[in-house]
């Protein structure tokens, strides 16, 4: 199965799926992992991460990503919500919308949205009225978004830990006071010659102790100089979304640019 390329880092970095406290009024998955302890080893850490993975069907959550660039010393953060929903296990489909960003010394309305779905990516700034559409998948093909090496997922949930180990060193880092909360810490250096080789440094999760979900995520560039940062609040685990729930705004083609890409690999 070909990887999915997505163009745009932000959406690389979202599928990323770092996580918050789960609604306790959501339904909860068939495979419902125990508790971590904050010294619970990689090992048990990477076992709940797998079978937490194994009940997700659906989420839906507030984001808040943050990107940072120490050679530039600049900042900045967007703010929306993200859907995701497994349609089988080799489909997916998941919408993010981005409507604030803000800098060190404002908040402006700036809205960008992404709709992956049925083998395209649908890329819109409704500023500029621009929207593409990407072809990504071949005609019929399909693919499991949440397995490392197929999707851009650059996490191990719902992976088995031999699976992870071959892409990954995978260590536990001991507590720090800047810790999110009833966390525990893992660092994924990637494996050379492997695909996250190639784009990343080396990937920080904080999983959350009582849910076994990812609680944020950052990325760090091959020159460690850019950290893209994701956090999700208010996540609900799977929800019973609807197609409405991955319904675009209707727009005016009159005024906005629309541009068509199709499969080109």
């Amino acid at each position: 199965m070909r990887k999915v390329a997505f163009k745009t880092g932000v959406v690389v970095l979202l599928l990323g799926l770092g996580c918050a406290k789960a609604d306790p009024a959501a339904p909860s998955p068939a495979a419902q992992p125990a508790g971590l302890a904050l010294d619970a080893p990689v090992d048990t850490v990477l076992d709940a991460l797998d079978q937490r993975g194994q009940g997700l069907r659906s989420f839906d959550a507030n984001v808040t990503l943050t990107e940072t660039d120490e050679s530039l010393q600049l900042s900045s953060t967007r703010r929306g919500h993200v859907w995701f929903q497994k349609k089988s296990d080799d489909d997916a489909r998941l919408r993010v919308l981005l409507d604030k960003k803000e800098d060190k010394t404002k908040v402006v309305n700036e809205k960008i949205e992404y709709l992956l779905d049925g083998g395209w990516l649908d890329d819109r700034d409704y500023n500029k009225h621009i929207e593409v559409r990407r072809q990504v998948l071949k005609p019929g093909e399909k693919v499991n978004l949440l397995k490392l090496g197929e999707g851009p997922f650059p996490l191990p949930i719902g992976q088995k830990k031999e699976d992870v180990k071959k892409l990954f060193v995978v260590t536990k880092i001991k507590p720090d006071k800047d810790d999110p909360a009833g966390t525990v810490h893992v660092l994924l250096k990637p494996i050379k010659g492997t695909q996250f080789a190639r784009k990343f440094s080396f990937i920080d999760v904080w999983v959350d102790t009582k849910t076994s979900m990812p609680r944020r995520i950052d990325t760090v560039d091959l020159k460690e100089t850019t950290t893209r940062s994701t956090e999700l609040t208010d996540l609900r685990i799977n929800p019973e979304l609807t197609d409405k729930d991955f319904e675009l705004e209707k727009i005016k083609p009159e005024i906005w640019n629309v541009h068509e890409e199709p499969f080109a690999g």
